[in-house]
């Protein structure tokens, strides 16, 4: 046991005990007895006490010459700055002072609001065998478990990105990419995880401590999908493959064609369109999820929600326009439009207009763009800008051109609504002026104030919709400075290379570097 002492009040002076620790316990620690005397304004000597306390041979030492009323046993209590525990350290009676009982100790805890988690076994063995001066826990909170919020775990890959191998022979492999989550019917797409609500804590004052809130969600079932009773799980119903679009899964069926031309006419499908040979001029193919071309484009309309993939590429004879609200992977893309929300793929691009949601990757044995305008948010990687004939090429990176258009659109929107607003505040204001003079007005003029007044406030809301909207985009443009365009090769004279807001022409020839936008200007590094 740990080393204590005994005060003690006989005769006219007032002396201590100290005994000395046994079978490992620690030592009396000098600031306990001090605190002890210092609360019952008992005065010592502090060397004399700390030679007795370093003696601790049970012997009797004086402390002062004043007699003191004999003291009962003691204890002191700690409550911890959370609240979830209590621990007692208690003193020994003087010689002659009474012991405390344990009702007399658990009614004093009662008078501190201490009610949670009293631990009866140790008090209990405290006071079937005192240790004096050593600290034991007497009540301790239960802590609250934290919850978790609900979650879908997907069993398919739900980001898959265009990635390209390069083959022995040094040509790009941009057809198996594994970009496509094929399913049969019955296969498990998604389970829920319901939220976990934790459980709720309580300090030793018996106060509830609440776990955080958390949030529920749902697995979403789109086409050819079933969800079970208990909506936990989420099955295909049909073969295909899985794709998921703001939450939603949907299984794609597939449609195949041996080319669209007069013998289709143009296809409209909700799934995916497969074509064995080519797509003619004039005709269109839209498609809710992917469309695979293994022929030629020509100067044909190609929409698909998902990827498009062309494994001979597109000639679209300035007529021909390819729109994908994921990836594009094309051998090549000539004379054509081509817009995709997510990347684009391919080993060359010649006088085209291309645009990606993230990044350009030209490569392969040719890797070239010439000619036209070619746009990437992120970055936009190729062997060879420009040509030698200076075919005007233009390369810009940092800015989604969606946003941008959709920039022009909100600032002619914008303008618009402010010459309205400016045009019917005069008769708003007149209005307005007459009814406060107490004047009344026709049922005619009535209905017109209505009106306008209806239209001012719809003119005002969609103002400031749109001004927000405007903001926002306005500061994506600012975020976007961080593009960049890799050449892994050439970079001809008279290429114009754009990042963010900023533009240079290439006047000499720039090999193996990156181009970026460095303190304000488009400058060249390794790289």
């Amino acid at each position: 046991m740990n080393g204590y002492f005994q005060l003690v009040t006989e005769g006219n002076e007032t002396g201590i005990r100290v005994y000395a620790p046994t079978d490992g316990g620690d030592m009396l620690a000098y600031d306990d007895v001090k605190e002890y005397l210092d609360d019952r304004q008992i005065s010592f000597v502090p060397a004399v006490l700390n030679d007795a306390i370093q003696e601790g041979s049970g012997t009797y030492v004086m402390l002062n010459d004043t007699p003191s009323y004999p003291e009962r046993e003691s204890y002191r209590l700690t409550i911890s700055r959370d609240k979830m525990e209590a621990s007692a350290f208690f003193y020994a009676p003087s010689e002659g002072g009474e012991l405390m009982t344990p009702r007399e100790f658990l009614e004093d805890l009662a008078y501190r609001n201490i009610t949670f988690g009293l631990d009866s076994e140790a008090i209990t063995h405290f006071f079937g065998n005192r240790e004096y001066c050593k600290e034991f826990t007497v009540a301790k909170g239960r802590k609250t478990r934290e919850g978790c919020d609900a979650k879908v775990e997907y069993m398919f890959k739900t980001n898959l990105r265009a990635k390209p191998t390069m083959r022995e022979d040094g040509s790009v492999d941009y057809f198996n990419l594994n970009i496509i989550n094929n399913v049969k019917k019955g296969d498990k797409l998604a389970v829920l995880i319901p939220e976990d609500p934790g459980d709720p804590g309580q300090n030793i004052y018996g106060d509830i401590l609440r776990p955080h809130p958390v949030k529920p969600t749902k697995i979403k079932a789109g086409k050819n999908t079933v969800l079970s009773e208990d909506e936990l799980e989420l099955v295909a119903d049909a073969d295909g493959h899985v794709t998921i679009k703001e939450g939603t899964i949907t299984v794609s069926n597939v449609i195949s064609f041996e080319n669209v031309d007069v013998s289709t006419g143009n296809i409209d499908y909700d799934g995916s369109v497969e074509v064995k040979g080519t797509v003619a001029t004039g005709f269109s193919i839209k498609a809710g999820a992917n469309i695979l071309v293994k022929g030629v484009v020509e100067g044909a309309s190609l929409k698909a929600g998902n990827d498009i993939i062309l494994e001979r590429g597109i000639n679209g004879m300035a007529k021909g326009e390819i729109t994908a609200g994921g990836n594009i992977i094309s051998k090549f893309i000539e004379n054509a439009r081509a817009s995709a929300k997510g990347s684009v793929t391919s080993e060359s691009i010649m006088h085209s207009n291309v645009a990606a949601g993230t990044e350009i990757n030209v490569s392969g044995k040719k890797g070239f763009i010439a000619g036209g305008k070619v746009t990437a948010t992120d970055k936009i990687t190729a062997k060879i800008l420009g040509s030698e004939m200076g075919a005007s090429t233009i390369i810009e990176v940092g800015a989604d051109p969606r946003v941008k258009m959709r920039m022009k659109e909100l600032q002619k929107a914008m303008t618009e609504s402010q010459k309205r607003l400016e045009t019917i505040k005069p008769t708003i204001e007149s209005v307005t002026k007459r009814l406060r003079s107490g004047q009344k007005l026709t049922p005619d003029q009535t209905r017109q104030a209505q009106q306008l007044m209806t239209m001012n406030k719809v003119l005002t809301s969609q103002l400031e919709k749109n001004s927000a909207e405007l903001a926002e985009l306005q500061q994506k443009l600012a975020d976007s400075k961080g593009a960049y365009v890799v050449v892994e090769g050439t970079a001809y004279p008279g290429t114009t290379i754009q990042i963010a807001d900023q533009i240079t022409t290439l006047k000499t020839e720039a090999q193996y570097c990156r181009f970026e936008l460095r303190d304000g200007f488009v400058k060249t590094g390794p790289i």
